[in-house]
């Protein structure tokens, strides 16, 4: 059973966030909607397409703007075109996100990008009076821990600056990996946030407002120095390693798809609509799902290893 959720960014109206207009003052735009969703996870799980599929109807149905993945997509492969297939049916604008599994098997960033046809690994644009800035939380750094890559480099990070400094947009920025999160996320985080913050500083008003990740496959909001964290859960499953060993399909599913007992499945796909009204209100709408066989309670899963939640939806909230 599915159920909307909502978060709302209000500007003169009931819920309120100090100093945190979308809008420049006396300025109105128009009426803007878009799709975004992450983590389906094409290489892990069976049933990504119905998944994928099912965002793109709704996607469709309600003439959004545009899409986003947040990353965690599909690898480059042959056998991988139908899938990115359906998310090409979206006849409207679409926009990519790295994620740090979408090169496993060895392959490139730049391969990636190419068989996607995204824009680039990161990039901006603007869309009905708004800046979206899209990093790539991909580069390597020799700081970083073993494991996969999660660093912004010098090189991005002065992009940023230029670029946030050329906009005098409201501006919504996209990184798979969560830039207020140091359980996995973005290991120079508080660098990426001063370089936003500074944005902020510099400009007329709170010009960067809002942040989406994904990576983390949780459900969580986060407010750092006036700006928003919002983590979209992944539209699949979270993943719990071989601690919790559970074959929760059939052996067919199981035997083709082996990744899928590491993780919690959610029973149906969940991803959010986000809507900005001509007089700033932003609000989310998310998606509840449940899960496919035991939960992580009745696993006796120790959720205090993750920090956030292990849930199947995006919650309901209201940000005062």
């Amino acid at each position: 059973m599915e159920r909307r959720s909502f978060v709302k960014f209000m500007v003169g109206g009931i819920v309120m966030i100090p100093n945190s207009k979308l809008l420049t003052s006396a300025d109105k735009r128009e009426e803007l909607r878009f799709g975004i969703c992450t983590d389906v996870h094409k290489d892990i799980m069976h049933d990504a397409d119905e998944r994928l599929q099912a965002f793109i109807d709704e996607a469709k149905e309600k003439s959004l703007d545009f899409i986003i993945q947040l990353g965690d997509f599909c690898r480059p492969y042959d056998y991988n075109l139908p899938f990115l297939s359906i998310w090409n049916q979206f006849p409207g604008d679409k926009y990519h996100v790295l994620g740090n599994h979408d090169m496993d098997g060895g392959f490139s960033r730049e391969e990636v990008i190419q068989y996607w046809k995204a824009k680039g690994k990161y990039y901006s644009y603007d869309v009905k009076g708004y800046h979206f800035v899209v990093l790539d939380g991909n580069d390597k750094s020799e700081k970083v821990p073993n494991g996969y890559a999660r660093y912004l480099g010098r090189e991005q990070l002065e992009w940023l600056e230029r670029d946030l400094a050329q906009s005098d947009l409201p501006t919504i920025v996209f990184c798979h990996q969560g830039l207020d999160n140091d359980m996995g996320g973005i290991y120079n985080g508080t660098e990426a946030r001063l370089v936003l913050e500074n944005a902020n500083r510099q400009s007329s008003y709170k010009k960067v407002r809002l942040v989406f990740s994904g990576h983390h496959h949780q459900n969580y909001h986060n407010v750092i120095n006036d700006i928003h964290y919002v983590q979209i859960n992944s539209m699949s499953y979270h993943w719990l390693g071989g601690d919790y060993l559970q074959v929760r399909y059939s052996e067919e599913v199981d035997k083709s798809h082996p990744w899928i007992k590491y993780t919690v499945p959610y029973q149906d796909p969940i991803w959010a609509l986000v809507e900005i009204s001509s007089k700033g209100k932003l609000t989310i709408m998310g998606r509840e799902s449940s899960f496919v066989g035991p939960t992580p309670e009745e696993m006796g899963v120790d959720k205090s290893r993750y920090g956030y939640p292990i849930e199947a939806k995006i919650s309901d909230r209201k940000i005062k």
